[in-house]
């Protein structure tokens, strides 16, 4: 019984999670689903003001476009360390700056 419950409770987050992805305005429980981050951690970020949000007016709930949260995100890049071996090689090749044994 069990197993079925926690089958039921999966299925209820997918469908949760397949309506959240068709909208384009969120609400912070929306949100929060769709980062899989809290409520909390999102309530600190936008106290911060460090991710784009909208309010009503009176400010008493949040509303986030979904396409600049997607920006936000893939706009915090962290290039691997290989590539960025890569490319200071490829500067110093191109400044000949860099003078080889």
């Amino acid at each position: 019984m069990k197993d079925i419950q926690n089958e039921v409770k999966k299925i209820r987050e997918f469908i949760e999670l397949q309506s959240v992805l068709s909208k384009e305005v969120l609400t912070l429980a929306e949100l929060s689903l769709y980062l899989g981050q809290s409520k909390s951690s999102i309530y600190k970020l936008t106290s911060k003001r460090k991710i784009p949000f909208y309010t009503t007016p009176g400010g008493a709930k949040c509303y986030f476009r979904k396409s600049e949260i997607d920006n936000w995100i893939f706009k915090n890049k962290v290039i691997p360390v290989d590539q960025v071996d890569q490319e200071v090689e490829s500067y110093l090749g191109r400044t000949n700056k860099f003078q080889g044994s």
